[in-house]
């Protein structure tokens, strides 16, 4: 069949070897392992890809972990054009090592490519350079329990130009680091603070795209949550100032006491998470009834009064599942700070890390192989 003229024929990406020369140590290695904490230590190798306006995608290529040489007029510090994804990969009681749900976070790598105006990366050259790298680096898979190898994809406009367009040169690159368990000693449920003065993002802004710049934007709304004695950040909509939205890396859950789940929809402005699409499948399949629309802090204050919220959670790519215990304003709480886990909570939470584990039968097809 023809292509159509607005198709381009694609060719998978071949990628060149070239080894580090200057491994860490096997005794080293052990020792960061042991208590890798999180984003501290990084693996011997990265994935590398150019791009160029008249070349296309070329050039991948495994090397050795290493500083990036940027120009001091490239795009990505003067604009802030860039993007990325966060996943992990788990080995299993039998030594093998997988991932969980990469098509996904390639398909969102490639909507926020278009709304930066970056060129997006196929799917499956995104699948491969996740295989090409846990693979070279194999070695730094954690094998405790709740550990894992933390992927970073990410992409760069580098081209040195300071007009205001869309960079013509740009850098693929995939890292990775070593993640210890995020709770220890248990998980923990936590204080989140109400944004009242701050929003993450707008309709029509770039909410739904992974880019670095919503997440500077959460920085100091997280400053004055931890100054208040809170975990985490809660943004709402940037119109009405009452729709709640999401915390700054996570999305929010709410459990009522009918079986029914509720998530804010998802409005543009909003992430889509790989974890909260999951989460979603995971509880449809107990026959909950799951809302995906509108969500107030005055519904989420009458229903904690009254009984109808049972349970509040938040979830991510780092923590999973992390349980929120109250909700924290410059004049008002919602909820208790002493609140335990709730039950649902706490269930689909060892569901979804049994599958990524292996230690429970995936049903819906979820695991991706890395090493074999």
């Amino acid at each position: 069949m023809a292509l159509a003229e607005t198709e381009t024929e694609y060719f998978p990406l071949s990628f060149e070897q070239r080894p580090s020369d200057s491994v860490v140590a096997e005794a080293e290695r052990e020792v960061i392992l042991a208590n890798p904490g999180f984003g501290k230590h990084f693996t011997d190798h990265m994935v590398a890809i150019d791009w160029t306006v008249e070349e296309g995608w070329h050039d991948a290529r495994v090397q050795p972990y290493g500083p990036l040489q940027l120009d001091p007029a490239a795009s990505v510090l003067h604009y802030a054009q860039e993007i990325f994804e966060g996943l992990k990969a788990y080995r299993h009681a039998d030594g093998s090592v997988w991932t969980f749900r990469p098509e996904k976070n390639a398909e969102r790598f490639q909507r926020s490519a278009h709304r930066l105006a970056l060129p997006e990366l196929s799917v499956d050259d995104f699948l491969e350079s996740i295989t090409q790298l846990v693979r070279a680096d194999i070695s730094w898979v954690p094998d405790g329990e709740d550990t894992s190898l933390y992927l970073r994809p990410f992409m760069i406009a580098n081209e040195s130009f300071l007009g205001v367009r869309a960079a013509q040169r740009v850098g693929y690159y995939v890292i990775a680091s070593p993640a210890g368990a995020y709770f220890h000693g248990g998980v923990k449920p936590v204080s989140i603070w109400l944004s009242t003065s701050y929003s993450r993002a707008a309709r029509g802004g770039t909410g739904a795209a992974k880019c670095g710049g919503n997440y500077a934007a959460s920085l100091l709304p997280q400053q004055e949550a931890a100054e208040n004695g809170c975990a985490q950040v809660l943004f709402l909509d940037a119109e009405s100032n009452n729709r709640i939205e999401e915390l700054g890396g996570m999305n929010i859950f709410f459990v009522h006491k009918d079986n029914k789940v509720v998530t804010p929809e998802l409005t543009g402005s909003i992430l889509e998470g790989v974890t909260r699409d999951s989460i979603i499948q995971l509880v449809r399949d107990r026959g909950f009834d799951v809302e995906e629309r509108e969500v107030t802090v005055d519904e989420w204050r009458a229903g904690v009064e009254s009984g109808d919220i049972t349970e509040v959670f938040a979830c991510g790519t780092a923590a999973v599942i992390t349980p929120i215990a109250e909700l924290k304003g410059p004049d008002f709480s919602i909820g208790s700070p002493d609140a335990l886990p709730g039950e649902l909570t706490m269930s689909i939470r060892d569901e979804l890390t049994d599958i990524q584990y292996g230690r429970r039968e995936d049903t819906h097809g979820w695991l991706y192989r890395l090493d074999a």
